[in-house]
This record gives C-alpha cells, structure tokens and sequence, in this order.
C-alpha cells in the first residue's frame, strides 16, 4: 500500500514540477529580422540587402528547360535529329579508332583491351595467375583496414 502511495506521490511532484516550468516567468528574446528585406523596390522584383544591394536572382528555367537547351545548338526552339544525335556522332568518333565508320568488338571494347594488353606483361596473348592478379581493382586504403583482434575475455579482465 506505501509502494502505490508513493508512486502518486511522486507522480503528483512531476506534474507540479512541470506545471512550475511551463509557467515560469523566463524572457524570452525577440528574434533578430532577417538580413534580406522581403521589401521589393518599387515594383522592380529586387530583394534588397540592409545596405541596398540587390541580391542575385535564380534562374527560373527548370530541369527540362535546361536539358533542352543544351540539345539545341542553334537556340531556333527546336531539336532537329543532327542536334539530337550530335553528342552520340562524338563519342562514336572517339571508339571509332581507325576511321573507318564501323566499330569492331576490339574497338568496342577498349578499355577491355587495353587493361588485357598491360596485364600481359610477356606478351603471350594469355594470362597466367600472377599476370591476371595484376587485373584486379584497387581499393581504397579506407577499404584495407582492419580491426584489431579481439583480446579474449578472460585477458581483459
């Protein structure tokens, strides 16, 4: 029975003790305005500084507007199938190696080759373990750390 009467007891001093706090007479400080002037200068569309200069507006051109614009070379507000393949013809050009208009798979693939091509340190046209080890991706030094082991429980004691 004392056990349930102190529980309320205690209860009762939580609520008083917030009832004391929410309540309490604290100042509170008036936030400072904010640096911009929301303002306009007469009908201009500026937002002012405090020492009177304008602020730099965004551009209101959105994503897609963006991505167009790019596409369009000669701003006539349309993409014309030359426009539109322009940036595929470049990176075309840049496997086509020889210059001849097709791409063979070695072309394709140069970045494949070529990394065959320095692991293939004797010049063999194959790979032997040692040689293929050399192939395989660098990792970061972050990626190579490791823990220290795990001392055993009796040890730390």
């Amino acid at each position: 029975m004392l056990r349930y009467l102190a529980g309320v007891a205690s209860a009762l001093l939580l609520v008083a003790a917030g009832v004391f706090l929410f309540r309490s007479s604290a100042s509170t400080e008036p936030v400072p305005p904010p640096r911009a002037l929301a303002a306009q200068d007469g009908g201009g569309g500026e937002v002012a500084v405090d020492d009177g200069t304008p602020l730099p507006e965004a551009s209101r051109q959105t994503r897609e507007q963006r991505r167009f614009n790019r596409f369009d070379k000669d701003r006539d507000a349309r993409i014309t199938r030359d426009e539109y393949l322009a940036s595929r013809r470049k990176a075309y050009a840049k496997l086509d190696t020889d210059g001849d208009g097709r791409l063979s798979f070695d072309e394709w693939a140069v970045k494949t080759t070529g990394k065959f091509a320095t692991a293939d340190s004797d010049r063999s046209g194959v790979l032997d373990a040692k040689e293929f080890a050399t192939t395989a991706v660098k990792r970061s030094q972050a990626a190579r750390r490791r823990c220290p082991p795990q001392q055993p429980a009796n040890e730390a004691d």
